[in-house]
């Protein structure tokens, strides 16, 4: 157990991942906070849920305030759209709000005075048939530890999104704003180093407990895990494992207080004097392992071009084109992550079409053969076709 948590607290969490709107999820989570025992186990845990009900508490009034004509202030949620949304956060003048309009067809207020972006703005970053939704944000001062007071609301964004770009000014110390974006991003429930395990969990309507294992893991059984989401009270559902996983890994996923965002760090400036010996410097702690880096500069354009690809690889994206029987293959494809079943295919097509599966066949990467037949849990390649076959 990562918190001990009794059979009450995991009670309430059900409530929490049952509810719909913010209101009720606000309701919840209170709840759920009460019932969470205080002990150090349980600090980090807490500390996420009680961030997670302010952020839920800044959306409902943000909402109240437009309802009632005073929605003239910052507005900071972006519906998502593309592929992925990824967010760009970075100390203020950093360059991001250059870098956006460099690399899509937004534009952005760009000033040489701090703070001159107030609210998210969204552009487009087009990658082969690809699109991925770039959200620019308002800066936070993470070389200084001060506190702004968007910043919860902005790390918010962060963790709904599906990746983050960290623009780090190469003018100033690197390391500092690193380190400080890394300390206030796993405040707040977000990783930048992809954990030793990945745990998918999706609750569906029917069919038990399934979990797919495409790793191992290594401190329980399959058995194992099903007695825990039991325990939760959780008896239709699919949990993929990719990569090594505990039994504290995948509670963790049911809890949700912790969350891995691919993250690529984009030294910009790097056209500046000093810089690059500033780049080289980062470069020897060993950032490299975890976290991937590209040298850019907003001004000249270096780099830029090789973001669309950094982020198609970084996010592990699969392009799935459907058909039906003897039809055409389906022009725009199906985006999902590496990992994926023809279940996620079936699911991404219709929910119906997945609760009535049989068989699908295969062409491409992961066929054995061309139009190989295979089941719900065969793992799709980039550039696979699939043609699902379902009951009735």
């Amino acid at each position: 157990m990562p918190a001990n948590l009794p059979p009450e607290a995991r009670a309430k969490w059900l409530k929490v991942m049952d509810a719909k709107t913010p209101e009720e999820k606000i309701r919840a989570l209170e709840e759920f906070i009460s019932s969470v025992p205080k002990h150090k186990g349980t600090e980090n845990l807490l500390l996420w849920a009680r961030r997670r009900l302010s952020q839920l508490r800044e959306e409902v009034e943000e909402k109240k305030r437009k309802r009632g004509g005073g929605g003239k202030g910052p507005r900071f949620f972006i519906e998502k759209e593309g592929a992925a949304q990824i967010v760009l956060l970075g100390v203020p003048n950093s360059g991001k709000s250059s870098i956006l309009s460099k690399l899509t067809k937004a534009k952005p207020i760009i000033a040489e005075y701090p703070y001159s972006t107030r609210e998210p703005i969204p552009g487009m970053l087009e990658y082969q048939d690809v699109k991925f939704q770039l959200v620019d944000t308002p800066g936070i001062p993470f070389d200084t530890g001060e506190r702004v007071g968007w910043m919860g609301r902005t790390l918010g964004l962060a963790r709904n999104a599906d990746g983050i770009i960290l623009v780090l000014d190469m003018t100033r110390d690197p390391l500092a704003q690193l380190r400080g974006a890394i300390k206030e991003l796993e405040a707040h429930g977000i990783l930048v180093r992809k954990p030793k395990a990945e745990v998918k969990i999706v609750r569906t309507s029917r069919g038990g407990i399934n979990v797919v294992v495409l790793g191992r893991l290594v401190d329980a059984s399959v058995d194992d895990v099903k007695k825990l989401l039991r325990e939760y009270r959780i008896h239709h559902v699919i949990v993929k494992v990719v990569g090594e996983a505990s039994i504290d890994d995948i509670e963790h996923s049911l809890i949700g207080n912790l969350t891995y965002k691919p993250t690529l760090i984009l030294a910009n400036k790097i056209d500046v004097p000093r810089a690059r010996r500033l780049y080289e410097l980062l470069k020897r702690n060993d950032i490299d392992k975890y976290v991937k880096t590209l040298p850019v500069s907003a001004i000249t354009g270096e780099g830029l071009d090789k973001v669309g690809e950094t982020l198609f690889n970084l996010l592990g994206i699969v392009r799935v084109y459907t058909k039906q029987p003897n039809a055409e293959v389906a022009e725009n494809p199906l985006i999902l992550r590496r990992g994926a079943t023809v279940l996620d295919v079936a699911e991404h097509v219709h929910s119906r079409l997945a609760e009535n599966f049989r068989y699908a066949k295969i062409w491409g990467k992961s066929a054995k053969y061309p139009g190989e037949r295979v089941g719900a849990d065969h793992v799709v390649e980039d550039g696979d076709i699939v043609e699902i076959y379902a009951r009735g």
